[in-house]
């Protein structure tokens, strides 16, 4: 009975393994999606990306006016992380340099797949996404790892872009809290002559 139950949780193991491209399996990229969601509106402006290009601000100088905010978020945060106060955390998250960019890679990519309003950035995404699963893995075990990954790259990027809005997916009580906060935070804008729609007037 012990070695049944074994073989029946090792199949439903793999077959979630599979079924997931590697993500259930693989702490190093579950840690990055949850530490994404973490930092993905560390030190942000109160503006939307559109505004701080109008402006021409300095974040938007100095990430070319593609997803500002969410660059400077990933910026700020890993900035932190590195800190030596954060050394005992990052010895947890990564024991070599290839897990260090490979966590960076998940993080970056992570973030900046929120960035929905640049529509340059959304209709990358989406091509990833068709050449992900539109193509059928090569018959060779690197071909077939190579796939898989950009099948997982693919689900974290678009779990992150619906994770953005989880808001509006949840309780009512949830929505209305957050969307408030929207709504106020925008409203400021137009008052302080960053913004020339009034969100009061279309809300």
């Amino acid at each position: 009975i012990h070695d049944d139950a074994m073989a029946h949780t090792n199949t439903r193991s793999l077959a979630l393994h599979e079924a997931t491209y590697g993500i259930s399996s693989d702490p190093l990229t579950e840690f990055a999606c949850a530490f994404a969601a973490l930092i993905l509106n560390v030190d942000h402006p109160g503006v939307s990306n559109e505004q701080l290009v109008e402006e021409k601000s300095n974040l938007a100088v100095l990430y070319r006016n593609e997803c500002v905010s969410e660059q400077n978020s990933v910026a700020v945060a890993w900035g932190l992380l590195m800190e030596p106060s954060y050394k005992d955390l990052r010895a947890c998250i990564y024991t070599s340099q290839s897990e260090l960019e490979r966590f960076r890679h998940i993080v970056v990519n992570a973030v900046l797949a929120t960035g929905i309003l640049d529509e340059e950035r959304v209709t990358t995404q989406a091509v990833r996404w068709e050449d992900a699963f539109r193509c059928q893995p090569d018959s060779s075990v690197d071909g077939q790892t190579s796939n898989t990954n950009r099948r997982a790259m693919a689900v974290v990027e678009n779990m992150m872009a619906a994770s953005d809005l989880s808001h509006t997916m949840q309780h009512w009580d949830v929505y209305v809290k957050w969307n408030e906060l929207l709504f106020d935070e925008t409203y400021m804008t137009y008052l302080s002559g960053r913004c020339s729609n009034d969100p009061s007037q279309t809300w």
